[in-house]
């Protein structure tokens, strides 16, 4: 781990502009400016970062902002800086969540996203998370942060990094996540970092120091999150697993559903998940077993088919480790509706994913339709697999149960996003298996993840209909379009999957008017 920062191209422009505008505001004592927190983290991890918090000392980021407007119109309009920055600046506006206490100033310059804002200190209440906040020192600034690895600075003056909390650099070597200070009062003054800290040791692979993870196991600790932090702030925290903290995490104001998640055994799911994502050494190392063999080429197949190819790799193993915090609610009874012809309501983990973290709309929907397709998904699998492999000869197929065309449109079904819900499901099998048959729940997604895969039915949701409901119209002049059209298109669909290498549309069509009876045609 490098201890030391090399500026890059546009890097370094950003902080000779900042320095000339400091010097712009007094030639003799301009205010001290540095890079602070994530940008320093990650550039000391060897990791680009396009966002940039500039720390200035003893002046406000709306103040040294306008200056930078004063510098950069004293150019002139020719200047390529001026020409580059000042067109975005005559736009910035304060952050009205912070600006209240802060004057932070947002905006993008030569590519970065940069906030300004003051060196401070804060001042916590019982019943806020937001603190006051006035100007302090550059170790006040330090001192006030989540972590010490995010309290380290650079110096735009004397281009060094800053150490300030005295350990933050020894944290990062030991690859520990610590308070700067006391973790219960860290903690009790804003709960929500509680969920950085995990976060951060998520991401980084990195262990809790131990006096912080006792801190956050304290009941009040868990009350203070309840009460102090609002919904949406804890979905926007919510990026890998909250171990520990559950039910205070995802409480929502129906009690009963937001008690009845069965956590007991959910480590087993998010543990076999932080294997399968790829975030384990277990799947480069050497394997000392037939049975240890066996589990790495289940793993491999899992994870190729259901996360996808490089580039859907991270999107889909975000959406895993998402799906998986509500992994204890898949077998959470759905609320029978009061009034007969009532509205179906989202089922329990979607309701909690909604109204427990606030969840977008799409992720709400990929959550109810994942516990929506769990027995589905389960009983074609098991049925593939007691059944032995499906065909694509045309002579075998009619004999074999499920079908290529069964498998085909049981995917269409579950929609575009089924390699989720399949994920979703196979950690919810996981998580409800004794420990030691987990490898046999691995190794039948494998099994039939690969006769999905053999069939090429695995991309049955891109596979363009033969027949389109003109046709069918053509097909069936002396009849409305109604609800029959959609099952006679489904019906369509299903013979095309039957028939691979069929090309002709009449001979789907045909197979409609061979089913007039059953759909009320005849």
């Amino acid at each position: 781990m490098a201890r030391s920062i090399k500026l890059e191209g546009n890097e370094e422009k950003l902080r000779q502009l900042l320095l000339k505008v400091s010097k712009h505001v007094n030639k003799d004592s301009g205010p001290q400016l540095r890079f602070t927190g994530g940008w320093v983290r990650d550039k000391l991890l060897g990791a680009e970062s396009k966002d940039i918090d500039i720390g200035i000392e003893s002046m406000t980021g709306s103040s040294f902002t306008n200056s930078m407007k004063e510098y950069l119109e004293q150019l002139g309009a020719d200047d390529e800086t001026s020409k580059s920055v000042l067109g975005k600046l005559a736009t910035i506006q304060a952050n009205p969540e912070k600006s209240k206490h802060l004057e932070t100033v947002t905006t993008k310059i030569f590519g970065f996203d940069v906030d300004f804002v003051n060196l401070r200190k804060e001042t916590y209440t019982e019943e806020s998370r937001n603190p006051q906040m006035v100007s302090g020192t550059p170790t006040e600034d330090a001192l006030r942060r989540d972590a010490t690895i995010n309290a380290l600075f650079y110096n735009l003056h004397t281009s060094e990094v800053e150490d300030l909390t005295g350990r933050g650099l020894e944290d990062m070597k030991r690859r520990i996540i610590k308070t700067p200070l006391d973790p219960y009062q860290t903690f009790m003054d804003d709960p929500l970092r509680v969920l950085r800290a995990i976060r951060f040791a998520s991401r980084l692979g990195w262990e809790i120091d131990v006096g912080d993870e006792r801190a956050m196991s304290d009941q009040k600790i868990h009350e203070a999150f309840k009460h102090k932090i609002t919904r949406e702030r804890v979905g926007i925290e919510l990026t890998k697993m909250l171990e520990g903290l559950y039910h205070t995490v995802f409480s929502m104001l129906n009690d009963e559903i937001s008690q009845s998640a069965r956590t007991e055994n959910w480590k087993q799911a998010y543990e076999e998940l932080h294997v399968f994502s790829g975030a384990d050494l277990e799947l480069t190392s050497e394997p000392h077993t037939e049975s240890m063999k066996q589990r790495l080429q289940s793993l491999k197949i899992t994870r190729s088919i259901l996360l996808g190819t490089p580039t859907e790799h991270a999107a889909n193993a975000y959406s895993a480790w998402l799906l998986c915090a509500f992994v204890p609610w898949a077998r959470v009874p759905p609320i029978v509706p009061q009034q007969p012809k009532a509205r179906v309501s989202l089922r329990p983990a979607a309701l909690v994913a909604r109204d427990g973290i606030k969840a977008d709309n799409n992720t709400v929907k990929l959550v109810d339709n994942a516990v929506r397709d769990l027995d589905d998904i389960i009983q074609l699998k098991d049925a593939a697999n007691v059944n032995g492999p499906s065909t694509t000869s045309p002579l075998k197929r009619k004999h074999e149960s499920p079908t290529r065309s069964e498998q085909g449109m049981a995917i269409r079904r579950w929609g575009p996003q089924w390699r989720n819900s399949v994920t979703f499901t196979m950690l919810t099998q996981i998580m409800e298996s004794p420990e030691k048959n987990q490898n046999e729940v691995l190794a039948s997604y494998a099994k039939w993840l690969t006769h999905l895969q053999d069939l090429d039915v695995l991309e049955a949701n891109d596979l363009k209909p033969l027949v389109t409901g003109d046709m069918l119209s053509k097909a069936f002049p002396d009849v409305k379009r109604g609800p029959w059209m959609s099952e006679a298109l489904k019906i369509c669909m299903a013979w095309q999957l039957a028939n691979p290498d069929e090309r002709d549309p009449e001979a789907a069509i045909l197979e409609v008017k061979g089913r007039k009876r059953e759909l009320g045609l005849a």
